[in-house]
């Protein structure tokens, strides 16, 4: 009976992990038939289709036509390089306005919790109403920044904006920086409230100016931070649609149109969903290498700053 017992217990167990090892698939299976519906399947399916000529009217394999043809498009390359303009210069507005914004409302001044309520509006208003408004201001006819630069004599009539190839451009990054800055800012303000105090007094102690305590604590201390924000910015910005959309829609002639903005108009507009469909592949790789990149380099900063 000794026997049966130390014989029975093993398989006992093994029964138990089992259990639970099933139990545990039972409570992801919604989360990975989530990502198999959402993610898995369209992007096989958008693969697919960039092999094929497919429109409204049907389909054909072409192989790798599409790309090739998208690759040899110096337009394209255009595209692609006005992009990462677009994402390193918001993103750096961002990053920098957000730095400033977090030390000012992490500073020991009056009246700075109403601050951090004026922070969020950008943020809690909808980006389609937000966009709206700001196109409002740019108008050349009505429009209130217009106005002012008229009404102070900075220009003699009035200026549109969004009709000008470079004013619309940096127009677009400016209501980019104004959406996505609060969030930034936010997240770098709970960062600095996390760094010690004892820091800061033995700095002042030391005699060491508020800058130098800034440049030395302070960016050292929420430095991982600061490099995992700028990658979700990063993203975000690359794929940002509805700010150049609505306010000009990628033009005019071209000036503010993105990967994202060519694509939906390749893929929707001319309903050419081939086409449409290999440059948002080309889209999916270039951001999973500049992901890559990116965590490698996130990894770097942690093992400098002895973060883990």
């Amino acid at each position: 009976m000794t026997l049966v017992a130390e014989g029975a217990a093993p398989d006992r167990m093994q029964r138990r992990e089992l259990s639970e090892r099933a139990f545990a698939w039972l409570l992801i299976s919604p989360a990975l038939l989530f990502i198999l519906v959402i993610v898995v399947w369209p992007l096989a399916e958008t693969i697919r289709l960039s092999f094929t000529d497919a429109t409204l009217g049907g389909e054909n394999f072409v192989g790798i036509a599409n790309y090739a043809a998208l690759f040899a498009d110096p337009k394209f390359w255009q595209t692609v390089g006005r992009t990462f303009y677009w994402m390193a210069l918001a993103v750096s507005l961002k990053l920098i306005v957000g730095l400033i914004g977090a030390s000012l409302l992490n500073a020991a001044i009056p009246g700075k919790a109403l601050f951090r309520v004026l922070v969020m509006p950008p943020w809690v208003i909808p980006v389609a109403i937000g966009v709206i408004g700001w196109k409002w201001m740019y108008n050349g006819y009505f429009g209130l920044i217009s106005g002012l630069l008229q009404e102070f004599g900075l220009v003699e009539d009035r200026v549109a904006l969004l009709a000008t190839k470079t004013s619309a451009f940096y127009s677009a990054i400016v209501t980019d920086v104004w959406v996505g800055t609060p969030m930034v800012t936010l997240f770098f303000l709970a960062a600095m409230q996390g760094v010690s105090k004892d820091l800061y007094e033995a700095a002042w102690v030391d005699g060491a100016s508020r800058w130098y305590r800034f440049r030395r604590i302070t960016i050292p201390q929420i430095m991982p931070v600061i490099v995992s924000m700028a990658l979700l910015s990063a993203i975000w910005t690359f794929n940002s649609f509805e700010i150049i959309w609505i306010l000009t829609e990628g033009g005019p002639r071209g000036a503010t149109t993105t990967l994202i903005i060519d694509t939906y108009k390749v893929a929707i507009s001319s309903q050419r969903f081939g086409e449409g469909a290999a440059r948002a592949v080309v889209i999916v790789v270039l951001l999973a290498a500049f992901s890559l990149f990116y965590l490698w380099f996130l990894n770097r900063v942690n093992r400098h700053y002895g973060a883990k």
